[in-house]
């Protein structure tokens, strides 16, 4: 019998009694975000990929994009009042957010950074986005995340796509 996994991320919702679903895809090799969203049999408009950027200003920004799409460097920067933006070195992510590539989550970082979560996460009734662990997921509410973070909502994202 596999053993329950309770990340950090899991922990935190659970202190703030946070209505949530975790999903597990530990067993698979899954890390990009369209394999995960096959993986967890959703449409890749629901899960949410966690990405860490740096400021003009030096300042730090989080931002939730579905995993279809990329960030757009452009409108983001504009969302947090930026010149510019750029994301951060993998390897600067576990030591600023205590998590390492493909197992960020928004929930639970060392520090709070100002977040933000693209606008098309409100035509969703729930979002997926890393429980903290490669191969795991949560799914919960807007309405229930904003119990334990702090987040803005605006049209950050391009569709890969086009």
């Amino acid at each position: 019998m596999k053993k329950e996994v309770k990340t950090n991320v899991m922990r935190i919702l659970d202190q703030k009694h946070i209505e949530y679903t975790v999903h597990d895809y530990s067993d698979t090799d899954m890390i990009s975000g369209l394999d995960v969203a096959n993986v967890l049999n959703q449409d890749p408009k629901v899960v949410f990929k966690t990405l860490v950027t740096i400021g003009k200003s030096n300042n730090y920004y989080v931002f939730l994009v579905p995993v279809s799409n990329n960030l757009d460097l452009k409108k983001a920067a504009k969302s947090v009042n930026e010149k510019s933006i750029e994301m951060i070195k993998s390897k600067d992510l576990l030591g600023l957010t205590g998590y390492i590539h493909g197992g960020c989550s928004p929930v639970g970082m060392k520090k709070f950074f100002k977040t933000t979560i693209d606008i098309s996460a409100k035509n969703n009734d729930k979002i997926y986005f890393s429980a903290g662990k490669i191969g795991y997921q949560v799914e919960t509410t807007l309405e229930e995340l904003s119990k334990v973070i702090k987040y803005n909502l605006d049209d950050i994202s391009e569709d890969k796509h086009v």
